[in-house]
């Protein structure tokens, strides 16, 4: 058989397997895994390197209207900052305006990534007004390739939905294979609490954190699996932070019920303590749930050894720290945490910094694929064509130097954020070689791609197994 690429060599992981193999590809898809003879027209030598599938992002937000600003990064910046890193696939949000349908909004989304891709990519579609029209267009969307819909229980008066609306939303995916994906925070109680703290003179950044506490989260965690239970449908939170929201999805998934949830980078690498920063640098952490005391982290990395939690993504929302530029960013809170644009850049660093901790023995190497690649296809319908690198699937394939370490920093990442929150922190493992579909996107560490091969990934209905 012919190929156009070869990868010789290299020790390939998968969530089940770990062993040494060359990598096969002809026409974009792995062809064949073993010992390979015949010369592709491209070779790359992998021994003593470790050969990964490449990362799917399940929660990224570029080119965002968000809080008075635009994010930073856009799809062809955040998506390059994401290759570079090792992520492939990225899964993005298209915004319903309140009035609007989600067509026009999937449209809108369309507009701004089309031909600005360097990795594939997919949508979420955000409700932020679920009307009797919007369920009855939700079937509509999953035709589209959009199978989940996100709602949020916070953001009163812009984003946040009522019980009502989140309980017929689960009723309707229950039917169409379409999955919720839950932000679960009490909004109504965050809102009064900053209303407090700022009435008390309080404005600095530590009190985006000190009014979204983990018991706010823990209940709407709660209150939304109480939901999805009596609708008898899946349901997935999205960006879980806290110990007690972790806890209530461990008693939910131990009851058998199809419950899912993600946890990001920052909240196992980053602490509470980072918003006590001098000035305002506390700004830079400001992202909603918010960062957490020390020691709640451990809680998190348990939860993802024994599987409470099946994905890491990276929410990556990317606002400047300094003024000018395209769009106003975090000084638009100077004066005022609660207009502080909520996110921090994360796409590029997700992928080293979780190898960093299989390096350090908090997770295996093949959990680690299974949380950064497998798990996200198969529960957002991207499986078997991506997350792993059996014949048939997408060669989306990632070579490591275990041996390399890499610094993170502002100056060396390649997302437009000026600002990187694990500035100077050193990690055990660096990225040499991705290909997106076989095309090379970066070669020894140099980009050798084109910020316009992503194409739009239709994924399907739900069909994973329910004991994920």
């Amino acid at each position: 058989m012919s190929y156009d690429l070869v990868v010789k060599g290299g020790t390939v992981v998968s969530a089940s397997d770990t062993f040494v193999a060359d990598i096969g590809v002809a026409d974009g898809r792995v062809a064949a895994v073993g010992r390979i003879e015949e010369p592709g027209r491209k070779t790359v030598d992998a021994r003593g390197k470790v050969v990964l599938p490449g990362g799917i992002d399940a929660h990224t937000h570029f080119d965002m209207p968000f809080m008075g600003a635009t994010t930073i990064d856009d799809f062809t910046t955040g998506t390059t900052g994401a290759v570079f890193g090792g992520t492939t696939s990225i899964i993005d949000f298209a915004i319903q305006s309140k009035g609007r349908t989600f067509r026009h909004a999937l449209d809108d989304w369309h507009k701004r990534a089309a031909g600005r891709c360097a990795a594939d990519y997919g949508f979420h579609m955000i409700a932020t007004d679920f009307t009797a029209d919007r369920e009855l267009e939700m079937s509509k969307m999953i035709d589209e390739g959009v199978s989940s819909f996100k709602l949020f229980m916070a953001y009163p008066g812009s984003l946040m939905s009522d019980d009502g609306a989140i309980f017929r939303a689960l009723q309707r995916t229950k039917d169409n294979g379409g999955m919720v994906c839950m932000h679960a925070e009490n909004g109504s109680v965050i809102s009064v609490l900053v209303k407090q703290a700022l009435a008390a003179g309080h404005v600095s950044p530590e009190w985006h954190a000190l009014t979204r506490p983990m018991t706010a989260e823990a209940e709407a965690t709660r209150r939304a699996i109480a939901l999805a239970e009596l609708a008898a449908a899946p349901l997935y939170i999205v960006h879980l932070s806290a110990g007690g929201a972790l806890e209530e999805v461990r008693r939910a998934r131990a009851r058998g019920l199809p419950v899912f949830a993600e946890t990001c980078p920052q909240y196992l690498y980053l602490s509470h303590d980072d918003y006590r920063r001098p000035g305002f640098e506390g700004a830079k952490f400001v992202m909603s749930p918010p960062l957490r005391p020390k020691g709640n982290e451990e809680k998190l990395w348990e939860g993802l050894g024994r599987n409470d939690l099946q994905v890491v993504s990276t929410d990556h929302c990317s606002f400047n720290m300094k003024d000018g530029g395209k769009s106003p960013g975090k000084v638009l809170g100077k004066k005022d945490f609660s207009k502080i644009p909520n996110g921090a850049p994360g796409v590029e660093y997700r992928m080293l910094l979780l190898w960093d901790a299989v390096q350090k023995g908090r997770i295996t190497e093949n959990r680690f694929v299974a949380l950064t690649a497998t798990n996200p296809a198969k529960i957002f319908g991207l499986y078997p064509r991506k997350g792993h690198l059996n014949p048939g699937a997408d060669a989306d394939i990632v070579v490591l130097d275990p041996n390399k370490t890499h610094t993170f920093s502002a100056k060396n990442h390649h997302v437009a954020a000026d600002y990187n929150p694990y500035e100077g922190k050193t990690v055990k493992g660096s990225i040499r070689d991705v290909f997106v579909r076989g095309t090379a996107m970066v070669e020894g560490g140099k980009w050798t791609g084109r910020t316009t091969h992503g194409k739009f990934l239709r994924r399907t209905p739900r069909s994973f197994d329910l004991a994920l």
